[in-house]
């Protein structure tokens, strides 16, 4: 076996040997010469390469499937009350196939761009490629203010609603403290994530992280089926049109989580191969979601609608404290997930992400929590806000946006015949990619942006009105009256 620094000697990259296995973050950029066996061998025996320093195609692939489904499996319930079975269902599908197309879309833009760089001889030594800088290189300055508007402020609300997620979950393990109390010491305890420092170092999180959300979805079908049906139940969804749309927009949030796709494929040794990885990822999210959605909806119906987290109505048992631990351990990781591009753009702003001192980042990165940790306390509506957040945020950041831009880099036939990727198998032809890109602009626009806004933003506001900002214990049950104490002497 080759040693490490032998397997990372470093090569001259040529726009043709572009995506030959690349190793970056920490360590000094180099396409590496090495077999598949090296790599396996490195990834066995190397303590470092398993637990911190990933780049392989699987770890894409569990930082993908990690970061799509964390807070937002115990709210799918809630959507299937206000959509009703088969259309929680079939949202489910759609968005999850149309999030895993934009999410392709998104890595051939990632690599054109980093293929016309590498022919003008561009290091990006100890520099993180964003999904704003890949519009600027190929569509210029606009584009790459648009990105990052809509990028930063999603990725800034992700955060915020893991912190909500973290104070509601944990309330129902021990609730002398309110959920307000439970948000400041959550939000100290996601601060520490500015001390990892890229997607490379989330390797045992990745895969720790999706077993552990594993584990809740399995709990929440077992939970709802062993529970049977309450008593009285019933299933009136779909109810309302604002209610309808608000949920279908919270599920065009759960597939939205490709926000991050950029960074994780840089993370990656060969970033080519992560194409499809996003489609299986979701396809394994699926064998989440879907059962433990529908199982729950099933058992509690209409009382969902008044419960966003299905924590809520589950009986109190070891299991369920199991899960909410564990769900509380993924949403740091998911915490982490979404802040560390923030945490890049802060130090590209400040001037710090070239820094290789993980403590001196760490201290830079700390202004990024504190405006997040004060939106958790002001807006506390877990479930409300998912779709709020998706509906403005998420239709643009990762569906919207991604289909413009592809259309606008190959709109001419000299950028389509030196594409660094071709359309794929399954669509071989430039009109067809065109054409269902167009149609991905116009349903996410009208109906994620539009249906979804006005629904979730009504919705959002009557949890405003009912609840008012900074709301203690947001669906906390009312502390029981006083007992009247009579005394016979």
């Amino acid at each position: 076996m080759m040693p490490e620094k032998q397997a990372e000697e470093a090569i001259v990259v040529s726009s043709a040997s572009y995506g030959e296995a690349e190793h970056e973050g920490g360590v000094k950029r180099e396409a590496v010469a090495v077999t598949e066996e090296e790599e396996d061998s490195h990834s066995i025996f190397s303590v470092k390469s398993i637990l911190w320093h990933g780049g392989s195609a699987w770890d894409a692939w569990f930082s993908c499937a990690s970061n799509q489904v964390a807070q937002v499996l115990l709210t799918l319930p809630y959507s299937f009350s206000q959509l009703g079975m088969l259309s929680g269902i079939l949202f489910q599908v759609f968005y999850g196939l149309l999030g895993s197309w934009t999410a392709y879309l998104i890595s051939v833009l990632y690599i054109e761009y980093r293929t016309r760089k590498e022919k003008e001889n561009v290091s990006f030594k100890n520099h993180v490629i964003q999904w704003f800088e890949v519009l600027d290189g190929l569509l210029g300055p606009y584009w790459k203010a648009l990105g990052l508007a809509f990028n930063c402020t999603f990725l800034l609300f992700g955060s915020v609603i893991q912190l909500i997620a973290c104070a509601s979950n944990i309330y129902y393990i021990n609730d002398r403290l309110d959920k307000r109390t439970w948000t400041y010491i959550f939000g100290a305890c996601c601060a520490t994530t500015v001390f990892i420092p890229s997607f490379h170092n989330y390797r045992i999180w990745s895969f720790l992280g999706l077993g552990m959300t594993t584990y809740t979805a399995w709990y929440l079908t077992a939970a709802a089926l062993i529970h049977g049906q309450a008593e009285g139940v019933v299933h009136t969804g779909p109810k309302k049109l604002v209610l309808y749309f608000t949920g279908a927009t919270n599920i065009l949030y759960t597939f939205g989580g490709h926000a991050v796709t950029v960074e994780i494929m840089h993370a990656m040794w060969k970033p080519q191969k992560f194409k499809s990885i996003y489609l299986m990822a979701t396809l394994y999210v699926f064998t989440l979601t879907i059962p433990s959605a529908s199982a729950v909806y099933w058992a509690f119906g209409d009382q969902l609608l008044n419960h966003s987290n299905a924590f809520a109505l589950l009986p109190k048992s070891a299991f369920r404290d199991s899960a909410v631990i564990l769900m509380l351990i993924h949403q740091f990781i998911t915490f982490g997930f979404a802040c560390t591009p923030l945490y890049f753009v802060w130090e590209k702003v400040i001037g710090m992400h070239d820094t290789k001192s993980i403590c001196l980042r760490a201290l830079a990165r700390l202004p990024v929590v504190v405006p997040i940790w004060f939106l958790a306390i002001i807006f506390p509506f877990f479930g409300p806000i998912n779709s709020a957040v998706g509906a403005l945020l998420v239709s643009f950041t990762v569906y919207i946006i991604p289909a413009l831009a592809h259309m606008l880099t190959y709109r001419t036939a000299s950028a389509r015949q030196n594409a660094a990727e071709k359309p794929p198998f399954f669509m071989p032809s430039w009109t067809g990619m065109y054409v269902f890109n167009a149609f991905v602009v116009g349903w996410v626009l009208v109906v994620g942006f539009g249906f979804g806004g006005w629904a979730s933003m009504s919705n959002f506001v009557k949890q405003v009105d009912t609840f008012g900002l900074f709301a203690k214990c947001y669906q906390c049950k009312p502390p029981p009256p006083p007992a009247a104490t009579a005394h016979h002497r």
